[in-house]
């Protein structure tokens, strides 16, 4: 089973969407300007950023743009990404964001799912099962 690991919310006003979370949630959103994103803990990690808590997981914030989803997206780990994208599209997804390479940590695409959602698929780099 290929598990939930992060997820992505969507803003269009990045101080009023990490005040709201901040105080509503206790949430801590650290910005990244040269990544043009924020890192958000919603747990404890270890110095690996792995999260001490199991089930436990983090994610992400972005400026909302006509290229990226418009709602909160769900990030599956897959051991494969080439291979999970081939399956999805044959069960009926589209690509919504080509393959690409994060930071050297990973790659990720976004695809539409079968619903119209918008599901990212991640495969870290250098753990080829």
């Amino acid at each position: 089973m290929d598990k939930v690991v992060h997820f992505e919310v969507p803003y269009d006003d990045l101080e009023r969407a990490k005040k709201f979370y901040i105080e509503a949630f206790g949430w801590k959103i650290n910005t990244i300007p040269e990544m043009n994103y924020n890192i958000v803990h919603t747990t404890d990690v270890d110095e690996k950023q792995i999260p001490k808590e199991k089930g436990a997981i983090n994610g992400g914030m972005y400026k909302r743009d006509k290229e990226s989803s418009k709602t909160p997206v769900l990030v599956i780990n897959v051991k494969d990404i080439d291979e999970s994208l081939k399956k999805a599209e044959k069960f009926g997804a589209k690509i919504f964001r080509k393959k690409m390479e994060v930071g050297g940590m990973g790659l990720y695409a976004q695809i539409k799912d079968s619903e119209g959602n918008i599901i990212g698929v991640w495969q870290d780099l250098g753990h080829h099962h």
